[in-house]
């Protein structure tokens, strides 16, 4: 798809912020290697989605060489993850009801490399309401899932196969925080592991908590740390989460109060200590606004999110030294609603789902000043809400 007037505009600001960017506008460099990558888009199925959508695509020159098409109908398959064999793929079913009962459900397929299809394995009950992300721990050998609307996290062995099994750990949060709205209670939002797969941390959005738990690869057993959590601000609820690449700092985006708080990590003992707190928001900024999500770039310099109100990307800065950030651009995503965003495996790109829009908005990363530069490339997926990558080592070209 060609730039409209209002991208091209938007472009040639961002643009004319960078001096990089711009004198490398008019060089000329021999271009990068083709890089070709099945990505798989998870959705909403509430209206057109019927479930995981896959289109190829060129990084060198961002352009899918596909359009996207229906990988596996599954209901509302709001994040994925791929496990290290890149074998399969697991993806939670954000509802309330799995066979009659009151949880939702974590669905297990195998990938066809050659084509991007899934095969349906088995699903499991999440243990809990509204399941909202899913990851793997480093041997691929179990799946950990965050239960949203009841607040539980649970951890599921994969078996030979491919196929989940029954629950090793499931874990029950309570209490709540100030916001009566958000935080009645408990909000699981994410769970991963610490870079050396000792620790699983869980962001609950209504605790006002970074959980985090000692993390038994072997069992697959979850057991409280000492201390058991880390607080933030009352009433900001925190989402998501991201270890720099040192593993000795976390940084932690809430969603309520649209902040990023960034923590020192101690990987012997599993405690975090609060260094900075700021907003995720641009100056000036008045209306509702969600935070969604955080991540860090491939060079470990910059640290994106984005905002659902605002519906744009923050940039942020990554002092070397103290690794607190400093604002550095605030870029519109051209869209509505960018509940996820993800950097491509090279780490030159930057695709964003815009839930609301139907849309996954490609943009360049100035690798200078970090800054995302819109490309004209628009995908058109109904109501996108996770981008996962898989490289072209196991993706066959169409």
């Amino acid at each position: 798809m060609k730039l409209t007037s209002k991208m091209a505009a938007l472009a040639l600001m961002i643009l004319s912020l960078s001096p990089v960017a711009s004198a490398q506008a008019g060089s000329s460099s021999k271009p990068a290697p083709s890089r070709h990558y099945l990505v798989y888009v998870g959705t909403y199925t509430v209206r057109e989605s019927k479930g995981i959508y896959v289109y190829h695509l060129d990084s060198s020159r961002l352009t899918p060489t596909s359009t996207p098409v229906l990988a596996a109908e599954t209901a509302n398959p709001s994040f994925l993850a791929i496990d290290p064999t890149e074998q399969y793929l697991y993806a939670v079913n954000e509802t309330e009801d799995y066979q009659g009962q009151k949880t939702g459900g974590v669905s297990a397929f195998r990938i066809d490399r050659k084509t991007g299809g899934l095969t349906f394995l088995n699903e499991v009950p999440s243990g809990g309401t509204d399941p909202c992300f899913v990851s793997l721990d480093h041997e691929g050998k179990h799946v950990l899932v965050a239960n949203y609307t009841s607040g539980s996290v649970s951890v599921f062995p994969i078996l030979p196969g491919g196929r989940l099994g029954k629950a090793t750990a499931f874990v029950q949060h309570h209490g709540h925080s100030v916001n009566p709205e958000r935080q009645e209670g408990p909000h699981a939002h994410d769970i991963a592991l610490s870079p050396d797969g000792r620790f699983a941390l869980v962001a609950d959005l209504g605790l006002d908590q970074l959980v985090v738990y000692r993390y038994d690869a072997t069992s697959g057993k979850l057991t409280p740390n000492h201390p058991p959590f880390a607080r933030v601000t009352s009433g900001s609820g925190p989402r998501h989460f991201v270890f720099d690449p040192s593993g000795r700092y976390v940084y932690l985006l809430s969603e309520v109060g649209s902040t990023v708080t960034v923590f020192a990590y101690d990987a012997a003992l599993g405690t975090l200590h609060e260094i900075q707190s700021l907003s995720a928001l641009p100056d000036g900024f008045t209306g509702h606004n969600d935070a969604a999500e955080i991540a860090i770039g491939r060079s470990g310099k910059f640290l994106y999110t984005s905002n659902r109100g605002d519906d744009s990307i923050m940039v942020f800065a990554i002092d070397p030294t103290r690794h607190t950030l400093k604002v550095v651009a605030h870029v519109p995503t051209l869209g509505k609603t960018p509940r996820n965003f993800a950097i491509d495996p090279s780490g030159e790109y930057l695709l964003a789902a815009n839930q609301d829009s139907d849309n996954i908005v490609a943009f360049k990363i100035d690798q200078k000043t970090g800054i995302p530069v819109p490309t004209g490339q628009v995908v058109e997926v109904s109501s996108p809400v996770c981008i996962t990558f898989m490289p072209a080592s196991t993706a066959a070209q169409p």
